[in-house]
């Protein structure tokens, strides 16, 4: 009797200590899954390239898509869920085909950004110069990027001057410099030409005097320029002396 009343006594303790431990159980059970689905990722629809983008060229709509990729929930929010947040930015790296597009991966093209920046527009077969320019000689800071110029030569030569248009449907890529572009009073502008015409303005800035003029917008021929059949590539620039000047511009002496 003793003994099966011993027995009935600790019965409840026993019981106790049975749900203690099925509450611990549990509660491991519980923590895990929260620890769990904290860490797993989510779907979510991001921006992805659909080539492979090459560093400082800037993005198009039609070399980006959107995919449903999984994201860890708790990742820093890098992602872009909407093609034109970044169209027009520019890689920092290349980014592979079928890879999203993070925020760290990217600049925006105003941004300076040196050795990293995007590709000025020039065509096969052209290169970017550099000319001065100012307000009595640049129409008053109404040359703007995109604009095309014509390029005026005066020369003083054996007690006579003369002007003539040198060139025509210059294209306008910059103006002023990248931290301060298109502000007012810009010193400079960027334009496309052949590397021979290049030499040619860069022989009259030595030895003469330039101004421009700005064509009117229904005259700009705008469009991807097929490279100069007398000047296809900077290899075939030859240099430029009087008598090349001379013989080119016949007028103007």
């Amino acid at each position: 009797m003793r003994t099966f009343s011993a027995i009935t006594s600790r019965r409840p303790f026993t019981l106790l200590g049975i749900l203690l431990a099925l509450l611990v159980i549990v509660a491991f059970v519980l923590v895990a899954l929260n620890a769990s689905t904290a860490g797993s990722s989510q779907y979510q629809t991001v921006v992805v390239a659909n080539k492979v983008l090459q560093p400082r060229i800037p993005i198009t709509a039609d070399s980006l898509t959107t995919s449903s990729l999984p994201v860890p929930g708790t990742y820093p929010k890098v992602y872009f869920d909407r093609i034109q947040d970044v169209q027009g930015m520019v890689p920092l790296v290349t980014i592979p085909e079928g890879q999203a597009v993070v925020a760290n991966d990217v600049a925006k093209a105003s941004q300076a950004l040196g050795s990293q920046s995007e590709y000025l527009p020039v065509p096969k077969g052209y290169v970017a110069l550099t000319i001065p320019t100012s307000e009595q000689q640049g129409v008053a800071d109404y040359i703007q990027p995109g604009d095309y110029i014509s390029v005026i030569a005066t020369v003083s030569s054996a007690g006579k001057v003369a002007s003539l248009t040198i060139f025509t449907q210059l294209h306008v890529i910059e103006v002023g410099t990248r931290t301060a572009n298109g502000g007012a009073n810009a010193t400079s502008l960027i334009v496309v030409v052949t590397q021979c015409q290049a030499e040619v303005i860069t022989w009259f800035l030595a030895y003469a005097s330039l101004k421009y003029t700005l064509e009117s917008y229904h005259d700009y021929q705008p469009g991807e320029q097929a490279p100069d059949p007398k000047c296809p590539s900077v290899g075939d620039a030859k240099g430029v002396t009087l008598t090349v000047v001379k013989a080119a511009f016949p007028g103007l002496f």
